[in-house]
């Protein structure tokens, strides 16, 4: 089948763009957007696609985190005659100017959630080391990503509410990978569960004035990655030599006192470039949270990403955060707004985390599920 993509060049296999080069159903493509105030940070948006051609489903999510509650909206098609869309009911993605500038709408619908915003950059990405896992000699898990930090600007409705979004007062990432991706699967309702060896997962995007630092860290112990990549990255007309790329990591984070999961309140991170130097960041918690599973991240009550929901299929809710059972069904993995500072300055962005059972640091926090 051939597809308005395929008038372009760059193809990598003898056949549209239409198709992948795996049948292997775990293949996917994944859109993730968050947008939050400066320096406030109690409000955070949060937005993504996923796009699983073997599979025939694109499925997405948008959703907002104002005070202690979480609006998410849910959204699955199959493919059809256009399956390179990144379009789903109300809901599209838009490529204005690639590494530069995108733009998301969604349209006024039954939730009361609606925006129109440009994401804009002048950072450089980061490149993700790539992922491999292999489980009893199956490639499970082949992942390409990258990372950007920028501003956001436009204005989003959530009822009779409205913010406007200025590139100064309100900051963000976004997120694109690719390929193999092992299913995440944490809704106890609906087994199997995913099962993982005890670790320490991180992934932070901490964003300054003129750079950002990127990590992505699991470790068994510390010390002792499973996997770590992460860089120091800076505005777009400076070159780029490897010599930020980090080497090591040394945490200390600090828990609140949550009864309902695992919350980091503040912490420290020690972090050592391939330049030899190193720099001490701390880290303090913001106001907004949102929990990924408002889109299907590990699954939400039998909905997993990728599952063909139909033709269309549209569902939203509320979450009230400060209710046990709603965070108890929440789990762990969410997007949280922190600040960083350098010691000279602040810098705003996203942290996500969990602690696995029978990690040697952290124990209080154990007994929470994760992720």
């Amino acid at each position: 089948m051939i597809v308005p993509q395929d008038d372009l060049i760059g193809h990598q296999l003898p056949h549209s763009f239409a198709y992948t080069g795996t049948s292997d159903p775990t293949w996917m493509e994944r859109l993730w957007y968050s947008a939050h105030p400066v320096p406030g940070g109690d409000v955070i948006l949060n937005v993504g696609c996923g796009y699983h051609p073997n599979r025939n489903v694109f499925d997405a999510h948008a959703g907002i985190t104002v005070g202690k509650r979480q609006h998410n909206l849910r959204f699955s098609q199959r493919l059809g005659a256009d399956p390179l869309s990144a379009a789903i009911g109300p809901l599209r993605f838009q490529v204005l100017e690639g590494l530069r500038r995108h733009r998301l709408v969604l349209e006024p619908n039954e939730a009361g959630l609606s925006f129109d915003i440009e994401f804009s950059s002048v950072l450089n990405p980061h490149e993700e080391n790539r992922h491999t896992v292999r489980r009893n000699l199956r490639l499970q898990h082949d992942i390409t990503r990258y990372q950007q930090s920028g501003r956001y600007s436009g204005w989003v409705q959530l009822h009779e509410t409205r913010f406007d979004l200025t590139a100064d007062a309100w900051w963000g990432q976004r997120d694109h990978s690719w390929g193999l991706r092992r299913e995440l699967r944490t809704d106890p309702a609906h087994p199997p569960m995913s099962e993982y060896p005890p670790h320490l997962f991180t992934w932070l995007v901490a964003q300054f004035d003129d750079c950002a630092l990127h990590l992505f860290m699991q470790e068994s112990q510390p010390g002792r990655p499973l996997y770590l990549t992460g860089e120091l990255v800076f505005k777009q007309d400076l070159p780029r030599d490897g010599q930020w790329a980090i080497k090591d990591v040394e945490h200390d984070l600090r828990w609140a006192n949550d009864p309902h999961g695992q919350t980091v309140e503040s912490g420290t991170l020690i972090v050592t470039f391939a330049n030899g130097q190193s720099r001490k960041f701390t880290l303090r918690a913001l106001p907004a949270r949102y929990f990924l599973k408002g889109g299907m991240y590990g699954g939400y009550r039998g909905w997993f990403q990728g599952d063909d929901k139909g033709p269309y299929h549209f569902e939203h809710d509320v979450w009230d955060l400060s209710d046990a059972g709603t965070r108890t069904e929440a789990r762990t993995l969410g997007d949280n707004v922190f600040e960083f500072s350098d010691g000279k300055r602040n810098g705003y962005g996203i942290f996500e985390w969990w602690v696995l059972k029978g990690y040697p640091r952290y124990e209080e926090v154990q007994k929470f599920p994760a992720p």
